[in-house]
């Protein structure tokens, strides 16, 4: 552990205690080896003078929903110390008045509510209190010897402590345990299984100590050689219609769409293909706190017509059975991460975001399952315990508050063509917008800076060749899962020229792009789509298709005969639940192929003002990308979901088509 104090940039909060707080949680934040996700808090204790003239001590404390990473100023819940320490000293408190009641005391009635550890950080009678999941301490404990591992490491100024629940029991432990403790002689404390919180007046100190004493613990594991990990290179690789259908199957776990991704990275193969990979996960994760992202354990993708999904929700019904009471609802029984023996891991989740805590959990996991397995054996908290915390009522806050709202499309994954620009970047961009996980694909390899990210994947991918298009479906199935929503919209428009002056090269490669380029696309994900969440085809056709025009013979064809092609698509496709429609745009002019010029020169040609010329439709009105891409994020929604086979017109009204 280094230090990332620096003096220039902690000179700028010194005049602000609760600035500088901020200030040293986000280092600790910064190392992924202390906090995770929403995990670990931190508070300061600081002086005020209230409206009325009276001194009040304030402790400042992490609020709920707050990453320690990004934590500013206003991410601290201001509680009144007074009524802490009083709570402290009471025998029993349930976990909904103790929430009220640090609620009710707080100075600012808009900040966050303040963490379910305040009370503890109340207790420790320092300014700067820091607490902290840290991978090398939490795994040490998590071993039949953790405990003696623990005073062996830490000595005699670290007090340690036996594993309790979070929450008011665990503060009032640590007050009995603490009640005539002399504080002078320590510099933190180890909860087994949990954490480890360092304090001092000065926020260097106490953040620094942080790092000294989990560097025992890395230095602890290194000498006994455990912090060595299994590496390999896959010796399976699933293919994409394989990952498609086991999303589908864990998405009837869920109850709704979800995504899914494949890390293959040689730590995970290597992780996959240990014999003791899924005994040993099974015991239990690395802090009770992660079972809310990841639950109890994985599942292992094993050889049956369902990849071993209906034994995992049945080891979890009778999981929820065993350990149950009379006022718990069972959650969904889909796991979050699975193990594929020769493949590597899988996580799994509703959002991009989930998915990403999912894999960043699970890296660390399975690094300290290891460890812990060389340390004597892993022996993280009983099954009763994790549950214990799972069906936590402040813990499912927590779940409510990473959740939020559900956009409409969250947890569907779209694949756009032709999206590096004009109207494919506008639906892409839409798309996602509404949730949708996206994969956007395009010649040019702008793309891929343009669309990056946990919920895009922006892919250089030639519509011309079967093995660019099946490559790049393979890496959307490895990132997101599967496919349900595909717009085939990748085009090209020759220059103008009559029949007679129309060269075969130019015909021959118009209808090469413009429609055996989404025969080819279609094709390809058809294996997928029939494996999708309410899947949807939108084709991209053209007013050419009922309106063409002079010395656009291989535009207009290609166009009709995409337009058939998706009728027959919808035809072939709709025993499946794949609906298939076309939209018909018309005028669009903030897109590549036209120019300011190009739109001058036509409203010259029509005796027509640009405004004028840009809205000649019988609504008088301008038609964008930004309209078309709003068309079919509609389609491929709730609204259309009995609708198939339909060609609709976005051009304003044109009086020639209608």
């Amino acid at each position: 552990m280094q230090s990332r104090w620096q003096d220039q940039d902690a000179a700028n909060f010194r005049q602000d205690p609760v600035a500088l707080r901020a200030y040293t949680s986000r280092l600790l934040g910064a190392e992924p080896a202390l906090v995770q996700h929403g995990g670990g808090n931190t508070s300061v204790k600081v002086e005020h003078t209230n409206l009325f003239g009276e001194n009040e001590s304030i402790l400042y404390v992490k609020g709920s929903g707050w990453d320690l990473a990004t934590i500013q100023p206003q991410g601290f819940a201001p509680v009144k110390m007074d009524v802490l320490l009083k709570m402290a000293r009471l025998q029993k408190l349930s976990d909904k008045d103790m929430v009220q009641a640090q609620k009710a005391a707080m100075i600012n009635p808009s900040a966050p509510a303040p963490s379910v550890e305040a009370i503890l950080h109340a207790i420790i009678p320092f300014r700067y209190v820091d607490h902290t999941h840290s991978d090398a301490v939490v795994t040490l404990t998590n071993t039949p010897d953790g405990e003696a591992h623990a005073r062996q490491v830490f000595g005699p100024r670290v007090l340690v402590l036996p594993y309790i629940m979070p929450g008011f029991i665990l503060a009032r432990q640590v007050f009995e345990h603490t009640r005539d403790l002399n504080w002078a002689n320590y510099d933190g404390i180890v909860l087994l299984h949990h954490g480890i919180f360092t304090f001092h007046d000065d926020a260097r100190v106490a953040y620094e100590n942080m790092l000294k004493l989990v560097t025992r613990a890395e230095d602890f594991l290194r000498e006994r050689k455990a912090t060595e990990v299994r590496r390999a290179t896959p010796t399976i690789k699933p293919g994409a219609a394989e990952l498609a259908a086991l999303r589908k199957n864990l998405g009837g776990l869920m109850g709704q769409p979800l995504l899914m991704k494949l890390n293959s990275s040689p730590e995970a193969v290597g992780f996959s293909s240990w014999d003791r990979a899924e005994a040993t996960a099974a015991r239990g994760t690395v802090t009770p706190d992660h079972v809310i992202h990841i639950k109890p354990r994985p599942m292992l993708v094993d050889a049956s017509e369902d990849r071993g999904v209906a034994k995992f929700a049945e080891s979890y019904r009778a999981y929820f059975e065993k350990h149950r009471a009379a006022e718990h609802k069972e959650l969904d029984r889909c796991p979050r991460w699975a193990i594929w023996p020769g493949a590597g891991t899988l996580s799994i989740g509703t959002t991009a975001k989930s998915i990403r805590i999912v894999e960043d959990i699970t890296r660390h996991t399975i690094a300290c399952l290891q460890a812990g397995d060389a340390l004597g054996g892993w022996q993280p908290v009983t099954e009763a315990e994790l549950f214990e915390v799972e069906y936590w009522e402040l813990e499912q806050a927590k779940l409510k508050v990473i959740g939020g709202s559900r956009p409409a499309l969250q947890g569907r994954v779209a694949v756009v063509t032709g999206a590096a620009s004009g109207i494919g970047r506008a639906i892409a961009e839409d798309l996602r917008a509404q949730g949708a996980a996206v994969a956007a694909l395009d010649l040019n390899a702008s793309v891929t800076e343009t669309f990056s990210g946990d919920q895009s994947l922006g892919l250089v991918c030639d519509v011309t060749s079967e093995a660019s298009i099946q490559s790049a479906l393979q890496a959307v199935a490895e990132k997101f899962g599967g496919l349900d929503i595909l717009v085939t919209n990748a085009g090209t428009f020759p220059p103008g020229r009559h029949i007679a002056d129309l060269s075969e090269s130019d015909w021959t490669n118009t209808l090469n792009v413009n429609l055996s380029g989404h025969w080819r696309v279609i094709k390809a994900a058809i294996p997928l789509l029939k494996q999708g969440f309410d899947p949807s085809i939108i084709v991209v056709g053209s007013k050419n298709v009922p309106a063409p025009g002079p010395g656009a013979a291989a535009y207009s064809a290609s166009k009709a005969g995409l337009t058939q092609l998706a009728r027959v698509a919808a035809l072939e496709l709709a025993p499946f639940g794949v609906r298939v429609n076309t939209i018909h745009p018309d005028a669009v002019f903030d897109t590549g192929i036209w120019s300011e010029e190009v739109i001058a020169n036509r409203a010259k040609h029509y005796g027509l003002s640009v405004q004028d010329y840009k809205t000649k439709n019988l609504l008088k009105t301008e038609i964008t990308s930004k309209n078309v891409a709003q068309l079919v994020t509609a389609m491929v929604g709730p609204a259309f979901s009995k609708t198939t086979g339909a060609q609709i017109p976005i051009d304003g009204g044109n009086d020639r088509v209608i």
